[in-house]
């Protein structure tokens, strides 16, 4: 089998961090769309959360990532301790995780569930697949409006706003479970969200981590930590629209 390389170059990502939360155990951040969680082994792929945050946070590590397209709440440790402390929550599913997402056309259904386990393959890197065989993996879905925006050419693009709960956490879960309803994320450049008429025009990946609800390690306070959606300024640069 041959190796998987990896060619992506992340293009420059002008964008700051957020710090929603720190003390000296730990940080809370909004992490932009567009850039990378760690950096990569290519060095032009040297810029990323981890890269930034150490340059004032000696030490600090990242107890779980995003995607490179996708915005929102993140929850870095400021030692190997507290990674280790926390990587247990994350581990044992006692984390509580959100996601805002815009998707493609209308949902029939107001609520449901998604259950379809996710494999690697090789032979279509970086993509994830359904598969019987692969790791199980089940989301949450509740529609939270349905919208319909004026597309280019002024065909009418409709989109379904969603909050998103994985109940497992596979790579590119919510976006490839969402291409399984058929209503891919807008923006998805991986499973479907930029080749319906009108979504080519989306200038990211609409998918935001809106909520994290975790036991603060060394406290034992609960932490409820919220982020606005920032999709309604991008859906008005993309169609001129307001929300």
């Amino acid at each position: 089998m041959s190796a998987i390389v990896d060619t992506f170059i992340a293009p420059p990502c002008s964008a700051a961090i957020e710090i929603l939360f720190e003390d000296e155990h730990l940080l809370l951040i909004n992490k932009p769309s567009g850039l990378l969680s760690l950096s990569g082994k290519n060095p032009q792929n040297l810029d990323s959360v981890h890269h930034r945050l150490v340059q004032d946070y000696p030490g600090c590590t990242l107890v779980h990532r995003l995607d490179f397209g996708t915005s929102g709440i993140m929850v870095v440790a400021r030692d190997k301790g507290i990674n280790g402390m926390l990587c247990q929550q994350f581990s044992q599913r006692a984390v509580g995780k959100a996601y805002d997402a815009l998707l493609c056309g209308h949902l029939a259904d107001d609520e449901g569930v998604i259950d379809a386990p996710i494999a690697k393959d090789p032979a279509i890197f970086p993509l994830m697949k359904i598969c019987a065989s692969g790791k199980p993996a089940r989301s949450r879905y509740r529609v939270v409006e349905r919208l319909v925006y004026e597309g280019v050419g002024g065909e009418p693009l409709p989109l379904t706003r969603v909050s998103l709960v994985p109940e497992t956490g596979r790579t590119h879960q919510l976006r490839i479970h969402s291409q399984l309803l058929g209503h891919p994320i807008l923006g998805c450049d991986l499973y479907g969200g930029l080749l319906l008429p009108g979504c080519e025009q989306a200038p990211r990946l609409m998918l935001h981590a809106s909520a994290l609800d975790f036991v603060h390690p060394v406290s034992g306070e609960p932490m409820q930590i919220r982020c606005e959606t920032p999709f309604e300024e991008v859906l008005e640069a993309m169609t001129g629209q307001k929300a």
